[in-house]
């Protein structure tokens, strides 16, 4: 038997994020991001893991990961830097921002540099138009960009002078939950039985069941 792929550390918190819904499945997305905070992109190993995790099988995981943006099924670079070219950000020169990028960084968008570091793409919107143009970098956002503005980014990065705003791709959040939702299984248990019985209440009363007052009307 070979060994799981996902750490020990993963897969207790993905079993922390299942507790929390009423059914396994509809913990897979956030499943989906603490794999991707592991390796950075979903590996193949991963979602069949999750697969499991969850209850579904490995196709409906990639199904669901290959639809959104910010889940990736290919290897990335430790760092996504993504410029946006909508039209505020076009306005004020994000076109030539982009081809400015990809000559510092030899690639074109949608590809990888040849060391691994770095993956450019291109965006729609990022929804910071006050500061165009503007790019994220593994979702945090960095804008009022110029050519020399983008290089100096992209020298703090290879230094590893931005660590501590910038983790590898695929890290969304640093701080561990410790509480919040975080409930015994006794309360999940009963909250979810008094949740059932609310509703078949209510549905008795809608056909006019035991509970219910009938749906017919009388005159006034």
């Amino acid at each position: 038997m070979t060994a799981p792929h996902l750490s020990e550390d993963t897969r207790a918190r993905a079993r922390q994020l299942v507790a929390l819904y009423p059914h396994p499945r509809s913990a897979l997305l956030p499943i989906c991001h603490l794999a991707q905070e592991q390796d950075g992109w979903l590996r193949p190993e991963a979602i069949v893991e999750i697969a499991e995790l969850v209850g579904v099988t490995p196709a409906e995981v990639m199904g669901t990961a290959s639809f959104y943006d910010m889940l990736h099924t290919e290897p990335l670079g430790r760092y996504l830097i993504t410029v946006c070219t909508n039209i505020a950000c076009l306005l004020q020169g994000a076109y030539e921002l982009l081809e400015h990028a990809q000559e510092h960084l030899e690639v074109r968008a949608g590809s990888t540099t040849a060391d691994g570091l770095f993956t450019l793409e291109e965006a729609e919107c990022l929804a910071d138009c006050g500061r165009a143009p503007v790019c994220q970098v593994n979702h945090r956002f960095f804008g009022d960009l110029t050519d020399g503005r983008f290089d100096e980014l992209v020298a703090d990065l290879r230094a590893g002078r931005l660590d501590d705003t910038v983790p590898p791709h695929g890290t969304l959040v640093r701080i561990r939950r410790q509480g919040g939702l975080g409930a015994d299984e006794g309360t999940i248990v009963a909250e979810r039985r008094a949740m059932a019985d609310a509703m078949a209440q209510r549905a008795a009363a809608a056909s006019g069941g035991p509970s219910g007052q009938g749906t017919g009307g009388g005159g006034s």
